[in-house]
């Protein structure tokens, strides 16, 4: 399996544009390749005595939004051939192991992460991770315990982040006693930042029209092929666990989520719901967005508040509406204030906006 030709020949094929930055990893993939597919070597008298294969170093993979990563990873996890492994989004996998590690507790297990741990050693020897990052205190006391575990068995990891190690779970709760999995990241993984002045998910965006009204088969269509031509990998639910709280975005795929405004809005969601989703999300679709007013009163003010996190941090939104935004609040109390939000709402249409 030779990783730097199945890109080469997605680069002629026309599916992908040749990048040095991508281009650059291709041999960190390739040195991960060839150590799961190395032959034991022999030792001790006439090399009757097999001596165990020396584990690669897993790859953590970090960079700016759009770069790439994810494609990379992809590419790398389909040229392992039989190799037993798994791609999974690194919250989609941590949801998996609060499921386990709860089933366990039911059981009366006292260490309920080790059959966690275990279950997925014994399925894979390669584990990919998709964007992971650690926001919730509960994760970042497991997951160090979790990724111990998981070198002990030699499992390899490999996994993307927009955050370089030393600034996962930066400012949280008791970081103290996070840091030593950060250096053990630097130790058991090889580190490598993606340097590159393109966007590709930025660029697909480019030119294209990211706000749909009014609400109609049109705008269906539109929003439709927008997604499929975002999406990459597997679709599911993505569950994210704020405050103990379960926030649920009902469709998810490399980073981009597609939800309807019920979904989001008409929940009892707050701020930190919101912070949290523009911190997973890199391109967010809302679809329906009514007109607002005295009659949905709570809704707008959470539509509000999504749009000021959304805003703030930098995520891509794309929406279908029944108006334009100056029209979507025209009356009743907050139309006022919803000026501001109609103004981001504009600005976020900006082909370059977020970038």
């Amino acid at each position: 399996m030779n990783i730097e030709q199945i890109y080469a020949d997605r680069v002629a094929s026309g599916e992908l544009n040749a990048d040095p930055a991508q281009q650059a990893i291709l041999p960190l993939f390739q040195t991960i390749c060839d150590g799961l597919t190395a032959e034991p070597v022999r030792g001790g008298f006439l090399g009757l005595r097999k001596v165990k294969a020396v584990v690669p170093k897993g790859l953590y993979l970090w960079g700016g939004v759009g770069r790439g990563k994810s494609m990379l990873m992809d590419l790398f996890v389909d040229g392992l051939g039989d190799i037993p492994k798994r791609r999974v989004h690194f919250h989609a996998f941590m949801q998996e192991v609060h499921a386990g590690m709860h089933e366990a507790r039911q059981k009366g297990i006292e260490d309920a992460l080790k059959p966690v741990a275990e279950a997925v050693a014994k399925d894979v020897r390669v584990l990919a991770f998709d964007e992971m990052q650690i926001t919730d205190i509960t994760d970042a006391m497991i997951v160090g315990r979790l990724f111990d575990m998981l070198f002990a068995a030699d499992v390899v990891v490999v996994t993307t982040s927009n955050r370089v190690p030393d600034d996962l779970y930066k400012d949280g709760l008791n970081r103290n006693l996070f840091v030593p999995f950060i250096e053990e990241i630097k130790q058991r993984m090889v580190v490598h930042e993606i340097v590159s002045p393109t966007d590709y998910r930025q660029d697909r965006l480019a030119g294209s029209e990211v706000y749909f009204t009014p609400i109609n088969a049109d705008a269906r269509a539109a929003i439709d092929a927008v997604w499929a031509d975002l999406i990459g990998g597997e679709v599911g639910p993505l569950t994210l666990v704020v405050n103990k709280r379960d926030v649920v975005l009902p469709k998810f795929s490399n980073g981009v989520a597609r939800a309807g405004f019920h979904d989001l809005c008409g929940r009892m969601l707050g701020a930190a719901d919101y912070l949290a989703i523009a911190e997973t999300v890199k391109v967010l679709i809302i679809e329906n967005v009514p007109s607002l007013g005295r009659t949905n009163f709570s809704e707008a003010k959470r539509f509000v508040t999504l749009v000021d996190a959304l805003y703030e941090a930098g995520t891509r939104l794309i929406v279908s509406a029944e108006a334009v935004p100056e029209m979507l609040y025209r009356e009743g109390e907050g139309a006022f204030e919803f000026e501001r939000t109609a103004s981001r709402l504009r600005e976020m249409q900006d082909a370059n906006w977020g970038s």
